[in-house]
């Protein structure tokens, strides 16, 4: 049967823009041609990132496989590990992470001028913690290679995925890749973006029903920093003013919106917006349904930036795009001043 299809002339030209505009959005993001890292990186616009990495085809290979009924949950205690010994030796701040089964999230900030302040001897002892040294004296242009490499949002990545493959590939006796692909990256452009990423890597495994509340999430920052096991994490600030190496919101304030959240994101009370809002919601402008939906849908709304509206513009004009993925729920984000984040 022959398909019948409208006549041109019936469809307005603003129905033909917006279908354009449409395809034109969904292919000019995560589906278009891959963007650089080093484009992608811009302390320009912001230190903070939140990276993540999946296995290969989404496999429990970090936790326990439904298939076969083998447990891999020591692999992320492994991670875990990792993540403090390359926060001792990386010029780049560990703020939050989460290891899942199939995946993991971290959340850093880039510090290259602490790299820059190091002396060579202390970039080549760091390197060696990496890496074999070479016999002899180091060059001063290799030196120079390492330093940047220390505080490199990308050789980060790598010395914490690669590692990881390996070992777990020599444990089952195979060769191949252990994570899907590159890991990802998404720019947080100012300090709401920021404290809604951290809460939401910290509350992946309330979201996901494997636990309960944030003291029981296992393999996460939130519990790392209830238990006063956080030397690895970069602290939060003693006051409201942000500072030049803390995380610009007060300990105590962040442990309340995440415990708020996390009650109003249980899977027995969908919908319920817990009493007692948090001070920082209001200074942040946000209103507590927003918050909770911004927390369910987050994974969905965005893709390679977070931030207001004026923040993401001015980021697309760096990359080069006329849209982002996010930039709709973005319009109605208020704009929150936080100097430590360009």
């Amino acid at each position: 049967m022959k398909r019948i299809l409208p006549e041109r002339s019936k469809l307005s030209r603003d129905v033909i823009s917006q279908i354009v505009l449409n395809r034109h959005r969904q292919l000019t993001d995560e589906t278009a041609m891959t963007i650089p890292r080093r484009q992608q990186v811009s302390l320009d616009h912001t230190a903070y990132y939140h990276c993540t990495s999946r296995c290969v085809r989404r496999a429990f290979l970090c936790g326990r496989d439904r298939y076969s009924g083998k447990t891999f949950d020591h692999r992320r205690q492994w991670l875990e590990s990792r993540l403090r010994a390359l926060s001792r030796v990386f010029a780049i701040d560990l703020l939050a992470y989460a290891i899942m089964s199939n995946h993991y999230h971290v959340v850093l900030r880039l510090d290259p001028a602490t790299s820059e302040a190091w002396t060579d001897d202390d970039v080549i002892e760091r390197w060696g913690k990496l890496y074999r040294l070479p016999d002899g004296p180091v060059p001063a242009a290799r030196i120079a290679l390492w330093r940047q490499r220390l505080s490199d949002l990308s050789w980060f990545m790598r010395c914490l995925n690669e590692p990881m493959a390996r070992r777990a590939n020599r444990e089952d006796r195979c060769k191949g890749r252990f994570w899907e692909g590159r890991f990802t990256s998404q720019a947080l452009l100012d300090e709401t973006a920021l404290l809604r990423c951290m809460a939401y890597v910290d509350l992946n495994p309330i979201r996901a029903g494997i636990a309960s509340t944030p003291e029981q999430s296992d393999h996460t920052s939130i519990k790392a920093r209830i238990g006063g096991k956080a030397k690895h994490l970069l602290p939060f600030v003693a006051s409201g003013v942000p500072g030049d190496k803390a995380i610009p919101i007060p300990r105590n304030d962040y442990l309340d919106l995440v415990d708020w959240s996390g009650r109003a994101l249980r899977s027995d009370k969908r919908g319920a917006i817990p009493a007692g809002v948090p001070a920082v919601l209001e200074r942040l402008g946000m209103r507590p349904d927003d918050w909770t939906r911004e927390m369910r849908h987050y994974g969905r709304w965005y893709y390679r930036a977070v931030g207001s509206i004026e923040a993401l513009r001015h980021y697309c004009q760096h990359l080069g795009q006329r849209w982002l993925k996010g930039s709709g729920r973005s319009m109605n984000t208020p704009v929150t001043d936080c100097p430590d984040l360009a």
